[in-house]
């Protein structure tokens, strides 16, 4: 059966009303919402401004105090929350049948999953918060974290960037910061290094000591207070050793300068005093062991032709 185009044309006509109508409730509400609108943005604007002022108060707060890098991340946190805030109190404004509670219970369920889903993030910028608050090391400390080691250049929400002493740049999460052991080379103003020394056994081990210790004494760098020592600390096989310690700057430029001056100094002193640096000695006993008489104390030959000679049973013990 075919329809009458008239008919057609009706049902055009009908959809269409529909639709205008549908536009115009639309265009009715948003017109009632306007003034709602307007309180939403105005509310949002003070809140947003509101949490910028406390942040840039906080940021001061904490520069005076020589703490920026704290300063940067509780000011923006800060910043955000109020934010946050401002928008939901916008949102209820906008939709008066929207509860805050509705709202809240959402945003706690949303939480979860974003929590899950950024896990690492929100871990790493939670220790750093908590390095930055407890401060176990400050900007342009010197610190060694695992293999990793250098000056720290910036603290950021995500990773410690150190820059190493051979010029590279690190970044390590600070999630591995904080749960791993931290060796902070600069966390006071001196540091100590020893250096071993070894002296022939015919040298005079009080005559070396006292040597070597006049050389410290002199070398530019190391503290008069505490002290520099030349201690006796082993009978090694071919030498005595002897340990010389000294304090310098925990700087690690003044420790490796200061120790290069060390070796050069204390070579030349003990050569100008006639103290002998002996190097390692080895013996290499070299011992056939295809003879029949290998094992055999009395008989055996340990490198060297025994000539012929009867062995004697007596003295295979001796």
């Amino acid at each position: 059966m075919q329809q009458n185009p008239g008919d057609k044309a009706s049902e055009v006509d009908a959809d269409l009303t529909e639709a205008i109508g549908q536009v115009d409730s639309w265009v009715d509400g948003a017109v009632k919402l306007l003034p709602n609108f307007a309180v939403a943005l105005v509310v949002l604007i003070v809140f947003y401004g509101t949490g910028a002022l406390l942040k840039f108060l906080i940021r001061r707060h904490l520069k005076r105090r020589d703490r920026s890098n704290l300063g940067d991340v509780l000011g923006g946190l800060v910043k955000w929350g109020v934010t946050l805030v401002g928008l939901l109190l916008a949102a209820t404004i906008v939709m008066p049948s929207l509860k805050p509670g509705d709202l809240i219970a959402g945003l706690g369920v949303g939480s979860v999953a974003i929590g899950f889903a950024f896990k690492d993030i929100l871990q790493n910028w939670l220790a750093g918060l908590l390095i930055l608050i407890r401060q176990p090391f400050e900007v342009g400390d010197q610190i060694q974290v695992s293999d990793y080691e250098g000056t720290v250049k910036r603290i950021e929400t995500r990773a410690t960037v150190i820059n190493t002493y051979d010029g590279q740049r690190v970044m390590i999460p600070n999630s591995d910061i904080y749960t791993n052991a931290i060796l902070v080379k600069t966390a006071r103003a001196f540091r100590r290094s020893d250096y071993e020394i070894g002296i022939g056994y015919s040298d005079n081990i009080s005559e070396a000591c006292d040597v070597i210790l006049q050389t410290l004494r002199g070398i530019d760098g190391i503290e008069k207070k505490p002290a520099p020592e030349a201690l006796p600390w082993e009978l090694d096989a071919s030498w005595v050793t002897i340990r010389a310690r000294w304090w310098t700057n925990s700087r690690q430029t003044d420790v490796t300068h200061v120790r290069a001056r060390v070796i050069e100094a204390v070579k030349e002193a003990l050569d100008e005093a006639g103290i002998d640096m002996p190097f390692e000695t080895q013996v290499h006993l070299f011992h056939d062991q295809t003879d029949e008489s290998d094992g055999q104390r009395g008989v055996q030959r340990e490198g060297w032709p025994a000539g012929k000679r009867t062995a004697d049973p007596s003295n295979r013990n001796s």
